[in-house]
């Protein structure tokens, strides 16, 4: 039996919804319906049990950070609570353990700033928030930061821009594991329509 794709979602309190559940929509459609191959979906947090997002809504965590789950990529939202997680020297360095692992490291908003304090932009293109480019410049200013595209993919890390983008960034993530015809009808199958395909970079 072939081994699963593992892609974990992460969720921590005071986390912004949409950047949570827009990319969840997308990749668990994709798995549910689209993917030819397996694919696993899992709500990843510091603890288990309900997680409150920065509007309130309560999310629920089946996995532990420290549960040593295989994951293949990591979507790591933004919102309010990566404030305290810039500092969480044990949250970044479990990033940087899942980055050693070969885990690929997708940020959704201001997930990217976490990122960059964890040392993974370092010499890398990235985006974030329009808002918070400024300080992703500051926390690393060896970072290439794009202020146009709404996701970019360098290979092991993807960032993309602010809250609505990390549904465009996972239908890039579809077409990349998945090619770009299982995109497409993961885009369909969500009734996610948008004038022209959005902007994003990288390979």
């Amino acid at each position: 039996m072939d081994t699963p794709l593992t892609i974990g979602v992460l969720l921590f309190d005071d986390v912004e919804e949409l950047d949570v559940v827009g990319p969840w929509e997308v990749l668990g459609f994709w798995a549910s319906h689209i993917a030819t191959a397996s694919v696993r979906v899992l709500a990843v947090a510091p603890r288990t049990g309900v997680v409150r997002g920065a509007k309130g809504l309560g999310m629920v965590a089946d996995h532990a950070v420290d549960d040593g789950l295989p994951l293949d990529l990591l979507v790591h939202p933004g919102g309010n609570g990566t404030r305290g997680l810039v500092k969480d020297e044990a949250h970044l360095e479990w990033l940087r353990t899942l980055h050693g692992r070969g885990t690929v490291l997708a940020s959704v908003c201001t997930g990217s700033l976490v990122l960059a304090a964890a040392g993974l932009l370092s010499g890398r293109p990235a985006t974030t928030h329009r808002d918070h480019l400024d300080k992703l410049a500051r926390i690393d200013p060896s970072i290439d930061v794009r202020r146009g595209p709404r996701y970019i993919d360098d290979g092991a890390v993807v960032t993309s821009a602010g809250v609505s983008a990390g549904i465009d960034m996972a239908l890039h993530l579809v077409a990349r594991y998945d090619g770009p015809e299982a995109a497409d009808a993961t885009r369909s199958g969500i009734q996610y329509e948008t004038p022209e395909p959005a902007q994003g970079s990288g390979v």
